[in-house]
Parts: structure tokens; C-alpha cells; sequence
């Protein structure tokens, strides 16, 4: 008889073992940090054996964690690889795409109704990764990533969707507080892990000078710091496309008139072997229309 743990508590795991996160496997995985850490318990309860040291802001594999790590993630790459190559063979009208979290929630979600009624014959299926989709690994048919202007991949067509605009928001009751530069020494920075260096090239594109841009509460993930922005905890760099509904519903107010443009705009990846299927391109085309791309 086959004794295998959990398959959800195991790409728990892994997942957790690459980031050495609970908070970042969540995020790829598309579950809270809590659920993360309930099947890691789970799963320790299950071997009886403790895979993970716990500290107050990070996690570190035990020597059984590593050990356990070595045996089972070659059989998981097989399981991945057999399970690609059988999804890889023709399928019926499905369209599978690849998302950073954030750009999902908040820019891609809002409009999936509109999707599906565009194209009701087509089965849109949507995954979420921290990470660059690898079509050679992936069986994804687009994927959307943050990459500078004129980069190429190998065997793919990159078409840029959107600008990252970036610029200062809060919530509107602490906006009241800040009517100039020297007003942000007074209030809490807030600071997201994928984009580190966001507040120190506005502060630099904003000619501002003695504004420590390091201070302040750091979060996972962009969405995680712009709810603490909504809830008034702070002032977080927004990028434009994904705070613009928050703006309209008066969530967030834009602070100021100086916004950043990134060299590292979002883009629009298909491969050049699929990305003339005529549904696949529809589904392209629909993607830049809505970004206001004009071809």
C-alpha cells in the first residue's frame, strides 16, 4: 500500500521550501498564509517530524526538511512533467493564462466577466505566479509579465500592454494630512517585497531630498500593502493601472502630480508556435483592446 501525505500539503511544501515563505507560497499557490501553514502542520503531523523552523519574520528548513526536500522533489518534477505532457496534448477551446497575483486581482478579475461573455465557447483558465510563466516547463498560452521595453524570448511574441505608472496613494482621510513633500517625513512609508526600490525612484523622479525612502512597514505582496493604504495604515507607491478602481471608488487618492514611469512596463508573452491560432489571438486581442493598446 502507497503511503503518500497529502498532495495539497505537499505543494505547500515545496512551495514554501523555494520562497521560504508562508506568505509568498500562499500567494502562488492562490490560498491565505494561514492555510499554508495549517497544511505544513498537517503534513509535519502526518510524517511526525518537524520540517521548518518558525521565526518571527521568516522560516528556515530543519536538517529533516532538506533531507525530505531531496527525496521527494524529483518525483514531484516527474508528476509535473507527466501531468504537462498530458495537458499539453489538443484540448477543446481552453485558453490557460498566466498572471503575477496582483495583476490578477486588480486588473485581470474585474474583467473576466466581460471575458467570458466576449468568448462564451472558450473555458479561460486563469493561474497566478510570483514568477515569469516558463513555456517550456508550463503548458500556459499567454503570459502576462513585467519586463523592460525591447526584451525578447526565445520562440515568443512580446507585446507590451501596459505602462507602470507609478505614483504615491492613501486613503482619503489621511491624504488631509499631506499637502506637500515635507508632510510625508510625518507618515508611515509602506513598502511592497516584489518592488523594493519603488519609493526611492519616485523620491528621485520627484526631486525630492531628505525623505528616508527604507523607513516604514514592509508587506509580501503589492496587494497586501495597498490594503494596508485603504485602510489607512500608510502611504504606498501605487502603479496606475492597478489602483485606478480603488481612485474611482475613493478607496485611495493620488498624491500629487509627479508619476514615474517604469522602463519595466507589463507584456503580453505568447509563444510564435500557438500564437496565431485564431482563438488564441482573439483572446490577445481582446487582452490589448482592453488596455488600450492600438494595433
Amino acid at each position: 500500500m502507497l503511503t503518500i501525505p497529502s498532495i495539497s500539503g505537499l505543494r505547500a511544501f515545496e512551495a514554501s521550501c523555494r520562497y521560504l515563505s508562508f506568505n509568498q507560497a500562499a500567494e502562488e499557490l492562490n490560498v491565505t498564509p494561514g492555510a499554508v501553514s495549517r497544511q505544513i502542520h498537517s503534513l509535519e503531523q502526518f510524517l511526525g517530524k518537524t520540517l521548518f523552523h518558525r521565526h518571527h519574520k521568516r522560516i528556515e528548513l530543519t536538517a529533516v526538511g532538506r533531507q525530505y526536500l531531496a527525496e521527494i522533489n524529483l518525483p514531484l518534477e516527474k508528476i509535473s512533467a507527466a501531468t504537462n505532457r498530458l495537458r499539453s496534448e489538443p484540448r477543446r477551446n481552453v485558453i490557460s493564462i498566466c498572471a503575477y497575483p496582483t495583476f490578477a486581482i486588480r486588473w485581470l478579475i474585474p474583467r473576466w466577466a466581460a471575458l467570458y461573455d466576449a468568448f462564451p465557447d472558450l473555458d479561460i483558465q486563469l493561474t497566478t505566479s510570483l514568477n515569469p510563466a516558463d513555456f517550456d516547463e508550463q503548458n500556459f498560452d499567454i503570459s502576462i509579465d513585467v519586463m523592460t521595453m525591447g526584451s525578447s524570448r526565445k520562440g515568443c511574441q512580446i507585446d507590451k500592454l501596459l505602462d507602470v505608472e507609478t505614483y504615491p496613494v492613501c486613503s482619503p482621510e489621511l491624504a488631509k494630512e499631506i499637502t506637500s513633500f515635507n508632510d510625508l517625513n510625518k507618515v508611515t512609508l509602506l513598502h511592497e517585497s516584489p518592488r523594493p526600490t519603488d519609493w526611492q525612484r519616485w523620491a528621485a523622479a520627484a526631486d525630492i531630498s531628505g525623505l528616508d525612502t527604507s523607513r516604514g512597514m514592509n508587506f509580501e505582496s503589492a496587494n497586501m500593502a495597498l490594503h494596508a493604504a485603504i485602510e489607512g495604515l500608510g502611504v504606498v507607491i501605487g502603479i496606475d493601472a492597478l489602483v485606478q478602481e480603488d481612485i474611482k471608488k475613493g478607496r485611495l487618492v493620488k498624491l500629487f502630480s509627479v508619476t514615474r514611469v517604469s522602463h519595466f512596463p507589463f507584456q503580453l508573452v505568447t509563444q510564435n508556435r500557438t500564437a496565431m491560432h485564431p482563438k488564441l489571438q482573439a483572446v490577445r486581442q481582446w487582452l490589448l483592446e482592453q488596455a488600450g493598446v492600438k494595433n
